[in-house]
Formats: C-alpha cells, structure tokens, sequence
C-alpha cells in the first residue's frame, strides 16, 4: 500500500508510519505510560467495556517485557520503512511482467523477486536495528522507571550501565559494561556481514 502510487492518501499513510521516528522517545514513552496503567489507561478501560481485567502493563514483571516490545514495535518501524520503500521502487518493473508471463502469481513473484531484489535493504535495516536494541533506553526508563517490581525483567545493558554508573557510582563496573557492549556491536555486525554472502543479492 505504502508503495503503490494509485493509492488515495499514500503521502498521509507514509506521514503516519513516519511520525513516531521524528517523536521524542521520552515522549513517546510518556504517552504510553498512561496509556498502558493499570488503573486508569485507556487500554485497560477499553478491555473493561468487553468484560476484561486488564493487568497492570508496565508494572507486573509478567506483562512488562511484552509491553516495551509493543512500543519498540510501534515506534521504530518508519526508519526501516523509508529504506525498504526505497529498495521496492528501484525493483524493475519488467522483472515482476517476466515473471508473470512464466506463470508466477504474486506469492511466488514476492518470494522469488522482491526478496532477493530487496534483501541489500532488509540486511542494512537489520544491522541498524541490532546496533538500536542494544542502545534502548529511553522506553525503559520512562515507561518502567526506577522504583517498578518490573525493572529486573525489562533492564538493558545501557539501562544497567545507567545505575552502576550514575546512580551506585560505580564507575570501575559500568567502564567494564561499555567495553562490552564496545566489543559486542562489531562482533555482532562482524556475523551479519559474514551471514549476508549466503542470503543477500546484489544486482
């Protein structure tokens, strides 16, 4: 849809996946704070109106993970819809008749066309987004805060960089944790790259 010129309104359905990149993380995570709480938000009011009893989203160490998951979901994807959008509109035409004339319906023509054709962006997408997770904070910390029983099942490595460092000072330990997380991002990027020659085509 995102793709297609013919679609009525696709400039406004391109805005709205967009928006949450050019939104504040603090602010999205605010947002949804609220959203989430167990005792007033509006997603467990909803629930109510069906006979459900929501539970306490960001709060219980059962439902706290999903939630983050949710809104790391929610936010992220419009960086990674620009680059995969781009990568779709420099896929020939002609590729996609041919195929049709030898008998492909759109299943076969997406998993033998548009993925190959595609995979240069869905490998740069996923090394960003692997280099990203690693960086999470900001939706931890507002959302869950310092205080909450579900920070031990949501707590990431920059998140726990964050309390040795600035909250215990303890600076010999959070120094140990950056050299990690230092050491893990270009090994993890090191495997992607030697995983892509197996997957990846370039034309």
């Amino acid at each position: 849809m995102l793709n297609h010129k013919g679609v009525r309104g696709v400039g406004l359905y391109r805005a709205m996946f967009f928006l949450p990149v050019v939104t504040l993380p603090a602010a999205v995570a605010m947002v949804w704070r609220y959203l989430l709480n167990g005792d007033f938000g509006i997603v467990n009011h909803l629930l109510s109106l069906i006979g459900i009893n929501g539970p306490s989203w960001v709060a219980d160490g059962r439902f706290a993970l999903y939630s983050l998951v949710v809104v790391g979901i929610w936010s992220s994807p419009g960086y990674n819809i620009v680059i995969l959008l781009a990568g779709l509109q420099t896929i020939p035409t002609e590729l996609y008749e041919a195929s049709a004339l030898d008998g492909a319906g759109p299943v076969r023509q997406f998993v033998s066309v548009t993925i190959p054709m595609l995979s240069p962006s869905i490998f740069f997408v996923s090394v960003l987004s692997v280099i990203g997770s690693l960086q999470m904070f900001d939706l931890v910390y507002v959302m869950v805060g310092r205080t909450s029983p579900a920070l031990e099942s949501t707590q990431t490595i920059i998140y726990i960089f964050y309390e040795r460092a600035f909250v215990q000072n303890d600076r010999g330990y959070a120094a140990a944790i950056v050299l990690v997380l230092l050491l893990l991002v270009p090994v993890l990027t090191f495997i992607q790259f030697r995983l892509q020659r197996r997957w990846v085509h370039y034309a």
